[in-house]
């Protein structure tokens, strides 16, 4: 090895240990940075040749940046429910614009979930990333192309309404009312027989209007009642009097006063007319099970009706949204209904520590990381998701430091190496005079 030589050993000293500085100061500086991922320097040996036992070349050192991906950083709870953080190996796909995609060719990953509604309501970090995620259709089912994403948008999520398609009925009919022979369907809702009980009830149209039903009784036999569903709004809603009622049908008990018939629910459909601008809508009449075990009843006592539960709501604005472990998001409204309307996917890789770094805490797809897979949270490896939390960054600070120290003493001994090499290159000129 000639004294150049160790002037250039020295020279790559200073280099690598100038780089694995510069990795620890990057650590540093983002120390507070949601979702980073702390790197590591790894020192290598570089010779001038192959050097078999007994010999030696002249050598030198390079330092290459070993990215620390896969470490999972500590989740700190905020209270956005927009916030979000991985516990798992995934990442969430996000792109610089709100467009959709059907393809990963524009999709970067992140694992910085700081995301907020922007003016137009996507969601998006404050990096500038938007979030990606698969919008669900009427049924809550993802698309089947998984690869088709669609920007997580809340400023689409107005308000909704929600037609009544139950009625759960608590119901006794007084056993000892008198059976009014030749009854025929209709004749209550005609006016030309008086029901021996009726009651009112309001159920939801599909565009969150009230609407009023009245359910008239009439004892026909010994325990066997018929009843009239009559539509007591406009008539012109359900196209003229002449479709009311809008149901009939009979309800029998057993000598115990136990519901009998009908065994399951009926269903009651209200013929909505087109003038109205509403659909004919369909709701169940839920009588409870017949037998002894808390069904309708014809007991003897007053006869009464109490709706016990009517779904359906009427018009609701948005008034947030939960995301839950599995990536649902869910719009709730301020009349009480949720609705799953996307669901996030999670991207994984099989080295993820290869993915390509990008400004803004973000990475790209290489060659190095194999192929993205977008997979559903909790499968694959990918992990679960949780709102209200962020991924802190994954420097140790304590570390940082120390790897400081030791870069800086090795620095400082690569200047010697140069300040001997030298002296002794002085001295071997000297030699001639």
């Amino acid at each position: 090895m000639s004294l150049y030589g160790a002037l250039f050993t020295g020279v790559s000293s200073l280099a690598a240990n100038s780089r694995a500085l510069g990795i620890s100061s990057n650590n540093i500086a983002n120390v507070n940075t949601v979702g980073y991922k702390a790197s590591v320097a790894q020192f290598e040996t570089l010779l001038s040749r192959d050097t078999p036992a007994g010999s030696f070349s002249t050598g030198g050192v390079r330092t290459e940046t070993q990215q620390r991906v896969t470490t999972q950083g500590l989740i700190q709870n905020t209270d956005s429910s927009t916030d979000l953080s991985i516990s798992g190996q995934g990442f969430f796909a996000v792109n610089k614009t709100p467009t959709a995609t059907t393809g990963n060719g524009d999709l970067l990953y992140t694992r910085a979930g700081s995301f907020t509604p922007d003016e137009n309501g996507n969601l998006r970090n404050v990096q500038g990333y938007y979030l990606m995620g698969w919008k669900l259709d009427a049924s809550g089912n993802i698309p089947t192309n998984t690869s088709s994403l669609s920007p997580i948008s809340l400023g689409q999520l107005g308000g909704t309404a929600q037609a009544t398609s139950n009625v759960d009925l608590t119901l006794n009919l007084q056993a000892s009312t008198t059976a009014v022979p030749g009854y025929t369907p209709g004749s209550i809702a005609a006016g030309t027989q008086t029901p021996a009980f009726q009651r009112t009830i309001e159920v939801y149209d599909s565009q969150g209007g009230v609407q009023p039903v009245r359910l008239a009784f009439i004892k026909t036999a010994a325990n066997t009642w018929s009843y009239e569903a009559i539509y007591d709004g406009n008539a012109a809603n359900i196209g003229g009097a002449a479709n009311n009622p809008v149901a009939t049908g009979t309800i029998t008990f057993d000598t115990n006063g136990n519901l009998l018939t009908p065994a399951t629910a009926p269903n009651i459909t209200i013929p909505w007319a087109a003038a109205s601008g509403l659909a004919p809508q369909t709701f169940a009449l839920d009588l409870g099970a017949t037998g002894p075990s808390g069904g309708a009843t014809q007991f003897e006592t007053p006869s009464t009706a109490t709706p016990t539960s009517i779904d359906g709501a009427v018009f609701g604005r948005l008034a947030g949204v939960t995301i839950n472990t599995e990536g649902y998001v869910t719009a709730v409204f301020d009349n009480g209904i949720q609705r799953q309307v996307y669901k996030v996917p999670l991207a994984t890789f099989t080295n993820p520590d290869g993915l390509t770094a990008l400004n803004s805490n973000v990475y790209r797809i290489s060659e190095e990381s194999g192929p993205v897979t977008l997979n559903e949270a909790n499968v694959g490896g990918a992990g679960d998701i949780t709102s209200d939390g962020l991924e802190a960054s994954t420097v140790d600070l304590a570390k940082e430091f120390t790897d400081m120290i030791t870069t800086q003493r090795a620095y400082s001994a690569a200047t010697r190496i140069i300040s001997t090499a030298d002296a002794m290159l002085q001295e071997m000129l000297s030699i001639k005079r």
